[in-house]
């Protein structure tokens, strides 16, 4: 558990280089994320580069694809890529590493990013899947900010109409988006109770920057077999160093030099306090 605590402190690390030689990254939900991330592909998902696209393996989808950042730092930890090659060609012309998940690179199924797409694709999966008395589950990201598409709650409806047990989808609870509180731009709460209305089993997580909460929730989440499962991961945006923290503006941000100087040596000392 410490392990993966020390590696999502890492790989922040990662991303915060990958967007600088960018020049460009959605740096505060990348942030926010990284536990999640790590803790499904290291502890949770079965989904590896030698079993990806023969069928028998955990599915993935990031729905809040503009943390693609994220993304490819965990990938790459995984084996699907080297670190080296994201860093050379993220954001560069005619580069697939582009500012959304792309479906041409390995480890990503799906191109996502238009908000409100991926939890729709994620029941489909889940249903054939379920169609096919397969063992494999799916799991999707969302960002709170996303929840303000009519799809999601269109997907909602019908995992819950299936009883898709074998769905797990996570909010990433930072109550930021690009324009500001989530509860002043369109308020979500009680966000619990919207999804339990709508037939879902909800494991509320109130540290989803702890690897070891979410994986409790995560493995709670496989003993419900007959309700899909949500997970209200309540999570800080720009996690890791108070530069960033809680603030709306670093939604999008390239870090000037000190910034990441400053930013790179919080992520250094919170890796070694974990």
């Amino acid at each position: 558990m410490e392990d993966l605590a020390k590696l999502a402190y890492q790989l922040r690390g990662d991303v915060v280089d990958i967007i600088v030689h960018g020049k460009g990254g959605h740096i505060g939900g990348d942030m926010s994320v990284m536990e999640v991330l790590v803790t499904l592909y290291c502890s949770v998902m079965n989904v590896t580069p030698e079993n990806f696209g023969s069928g028998q393996h955990d599915h993935f989808i990031m729905s809040k694809g503009h943390s693609v950042e994220a993304l490819y730092a965990v990938l790459a930890h995984k084996g699907f890529f080297p670190l080296e090659q994201v860093l050379a060609e993220f954001s560069q012309f005619g580069s697939q590493f582009i500012g959304h998940p792309n479906n041409k690179l390995p480890g990503i199924e799906m191109n996502s990013g238009s908000l409100g797409h991926g939890l729709p694709v994620a029941v489909g999966m889940a249903l054939a899947e379920k169609m096919n008395h397969s063992t494999n589950r799916v799991y999707v990201v969302m960002g709170d900010g996303e929840l303000a598409e009519g799809s999601v709650w269109e997907g909602a409806m019908a995992a819950a109409n299936y009883h898709l047990g074998n769905l797990c989808a996570v909010i990433d609870r930072n109550r930021l988006q690009i324009s500001g509180s989530t509860e002043d731009v369109m308020a979500l709460d009680d966000l619990a109770a919207k999804w339990r209305a709508f037939g879902w089993n909800v494991i509320n997580v109130e540290d989803g920057n702890s690897v070891e909460q979410l994986k409790a929730a995560f493995a709670a989440a496989k003993t419900v077999s007959d309700q899909p499962t949500m997970v209200l991961a309540n999570t800080v945006k720009g996690k890791g160093s108070a530069v960033m923290e809680n603030k709306a503006g670093w939604h999008h941000h390239v870090p000037n030099q000190a910034e990441y100087d400053q930013i790179m040596a919080d992520l250094k000392a919170h890796q070694e306090e974990a």
